[in-house]
């Protein structure tokens, strides 16, 4: 007996929960969201980056995967704003899920954006979310 095709999950840049939604979703179907999604380990390296967001970034999956986040591929989030809220909800052992607007500066001309920044407690993977519609 042949199973019908299982349909992708969907995924909205404001959903609740999103991390947990992030976090089945295999790495193909992150390339059909019409957001942006970076995914990365405790350490900062880039684990997951889709197809959306290296087309409006402008870089090649091979250009950032295996790079650390914040000093290799984005280190204009290196900041209080983004980067340090990881760090801070990381030392505290707290959840993080915030929406920031956001100026992108880095290899192109200043891009206003909405980050959404989730790291659930405890998990093995943290993603920075870029909504360019902002």
């Amino acid at each position: 007996m042949r199973l019908p095709p299982r349909a992708p999950l969907k995924a909205d840049f404001s959903q609740p929960q999103l991390a947990e939604v992030l976090a089945t979703l295999p790495d193909a179907d992150l390339d059909g969201l019409d957001f942006g999604v970076i995914g990365f380990d405790a350490e900062g390296t880039v684990r997951r980056y889709n197809t959306f967001e290296s087309r409006a970034a402008g870089l090649a999956p091979e250009r950032v995967l295996g790079r650390h986040l914040f000093t290799s591929v984005a280190p204009c989030m290196n900041n209080f704003m983004v980067a340090q809220r990881f760090e801070d909800a990381a030392a505290g052992g707290h959840d993080l899920d915030a929406t920031v607007d956001y100026v992108l500066t880095l290899r192109m001309k200043p891009v206003k954006v909405r980050l959404r920044l989730l790291a659930p407690a405890g998990a093995p993977m943290r993603h920075v979310l870029v909504d360019r519609r902002a």
